[in-house]
């Protein structure tokens, strides 16, 4: 199975019953809540291109690159999903990034992990791109962002 579409996308919620709930709303948020999830690494393949964000079919086993972040009252959570293709549009790579962590420290740290996975792997980036949530939670809750590469369940 080799993907050929991918969309990218992102939720934040809170809730007063428990984090689990909280991780359910962040997925309703993103469009995402009503496919079953399956978490895989980080690899764009060629021609493996992007396309807005589209309704999944209900219970679709769906293929995702997620970072995801939960939290209590007063933290600062954050999560962002960063992507890029070679510079010869062979392939592409994808980077989680969480943490108890505000905006400007998140895209900085998400920045960081894909140019040293480009490093690792030899390779030139061309543009690099971020689909990120913060959220400082409220008083009397939990909290949950996500920010998920959603590979489009129509592969070859």
């Amino acid at each position: 199975m080799i993907p050929r579409k991918f969309f990218v996308t992102s939720g934040k919620a809170f809730s007063p019953i428990s984090e689990l709930n909280a991780f359910d709303q962040a997925l309703k948020e993103a469009g995402i809540s009503q496919c079953n999830l399956v978490h895989v690494t980080s690899i764009l393949p060629k021609g493996c291109t992007q396309i807005e964000k589209t309704e999944i079919p209900v219970g679709a086993i769906t293929h995702v690159v997620i970072a995801r972040m939960d939290g209590v009252e007063g933290q600062n959570i954050g999560a962002a999903i960063t992507w890029a293709f070679e510079k010869t549009d062979e392939c592409g790579i994808i980077a989680e990034t969480q943490g108890h962590i505000e905006e400007e420290a998140l895209l900085e740290i998400a920045k960081c992990k894909i140019l040293e996975m480009a490093k690792i792997r030899e390779i030139e980036l061309g543009e690099i791109n971020y689909e990120y949530q913060t959220l400082k939670v409220p008083m009397d809750n939990y909290g949950c962002v996500i920010a998920a590469l959603i590979f489009y369940p129509d592969y070859k």
